[in-house]
């Protein structure tokens, strides 16, 4: 049988950034708080002395989250620049469409949607300011709502959300041999003029 402590690690895995508040760990654990407090405590202990782990367990207002310790933070952040000159990826942009036409919206409610996880694709997108965690959903967890923000209309080179594209206008032209429609025909446009602009382009 699966220990508490394993389950509660999966859990916080799943949440990911937004972590999960103390009283409803305690309600999907089924257990006190006292013997949450202590199996936070075991966590901490065996994150800490696996010196092969990269994740710590942090308890911030009343909500626990896995973290990565700050030992490997040089190469998190290598991770995250050398993504910034990168183009989106497919999960990316099949997110941030997600986001775009959905939004406001919780990871969850992404994951069941894309059906895989979605939480590293997203973060590169909350990274790379393309999306914003605004507000949280009244749900068990309260869980972080993912909307764009104002770079992404910036990014696509539109003015505001009205401006994106209406799924039934889409013709048959746009559709590729694989049934995918792309939403971001024009996605840089906004970066490419700035870098023009830059260089004193016209």
């Amino acid at each position: 049988m699966v220990s508490k402590m394993a389950q509660l690690e999966a859990l916080l895995y799943v949440a990911g950034d937004s972590g999960i508040a103390s009283a409803d760990l305690g309600e999907l654990l089924q257990v006190e708080h006292a013997a949450l407090r202590e199996l936070a405590k075991q966590l901490t202990a065996k994150l800490a002395q696996n010196q092969d782990s990269g994740l710590q367990l942090q308890h911030i207002n009343h909500s626990y989250k896995l973290t990565t310790r700050p030992e490997v933070g040089e190469v998190v952040g290598s991770f995250f620049q050398k993504d910034m000159t990168k183009t989106l990826s497919q999960s990316a942009l099949e997110i941030l469409a997600i986001i775009a036409y959905k939004q406001p919206i919780t990871r969850v409610e992404i994951d069941a949607i894309r059906g895989v996880n979605s939480a590293g694709a997203l973060q590169t997108l909350v990274w790379r300011g393309l999306v914003k965690a605004e507000g949280k959903k009244d749900a068990p967890g309260h869980p972080n709502l993912y909307v764009t923000s104002d770079y992404f209309l910036q990014y696509f080179g539109y003015q505001s959300l009205a401006d994106l594209p209406l799924i039934e206008d889409f013709e048959e032209g746009n559709i590729s041999a694989e049934g995918e429609l792309d939403l971001f025909a024009a996605k840089g446009q906004a970066d490419k003029n700035l870098a023009g602009a830059q260089k004193g382009e016209q």
